[in-house]
């Protein structure tokens, strides 16, 4: 008959337990903070333009301004920036909340910097980028179209719209007009049918 001798288990070290702990509670307030943070982004995406936006400014490099315009720097440019005497040659994608395209420019399109025509915080942001650079803007109705869509099927009254802007370029609208001008005389000037023969 054999015979077993027992061993008596060494009691755990306290710092063993300490450290144990700690980490259980670490695991717990982060699964919580996991928790928390995709509700609230869940919130944000399907909730009010209100609880967006306030969602949408605590991202990673989004800035805020003074009148509520939200915008990221996907590239920055250089050099100085547009003032309101000039005109900017942008490309640029529109879209809604959701991601749905209701506008995308085929080809450089000017945008008077003087605030005639186009939307009041397309114009803010486009003020803010120098030649060269991309950014994503997110407008709040109030910088967009409000209540007053132009095209309601397109974009909802009341839409945040979130636009893509690559700035080509911005000269001076005196240089821009006398240039248009430049161009449409020469086309006048052109026959019907194309440019001469050449012999």
């Amino acid at each position: 008959m054999s015979t077993i001798t027992a061993v008596p288990l060494q009691p755990t070290k306290r710092s063993i337990l300490v450290y144990l702990w700690i980490g259980i509670l670490a695991v717990v307030l982060a699964a919580g903070w996991l928790a928390t943070r995709g509700t609230a982004e869940v919130v944000a995406l399907k909730g009010s333009n209100a609880q967006f936006l306030a969602w949408n400014k605590g991202r990673p490099g989004v800035v805020e301004t003074a009148s509520g315009l939200q915008y990221k720097v996907l590239k920055a440019g250089e050099g100085a920036l547009p003032t309101k005497s000039d005109i900017a040659g942008v490309m640029y994608v529109g879209r809604l909340r959701d991601g749905t395209i209701f506008d995308a420019s085929q080809q450089p399109t000017p945008i008077p910097l003087s605030g005639g025509g186009a939307i009041p915080g397309f114009v803010e942001a486009l003020k803010l980028m120098p030649k060269d650079a991309k950014y994503r803007v997110w407008l709040k109705p109030e910088l967009a179209y409000g209540e007053h869509s132009p095209d309601p099927a397109k974009i909802p009254n009341g839409s945040i719209l979130v636009f893509d802007v690559d700035m080509l370029g911005f000269i001076p609208e005196a240089v821009y007009r006398q240039q248009m001008m430049q161009q449409q005389m020469m086309q006048q000037q052109m026959p019907q049918g194309g440019p001469p023969p050449s012999r």
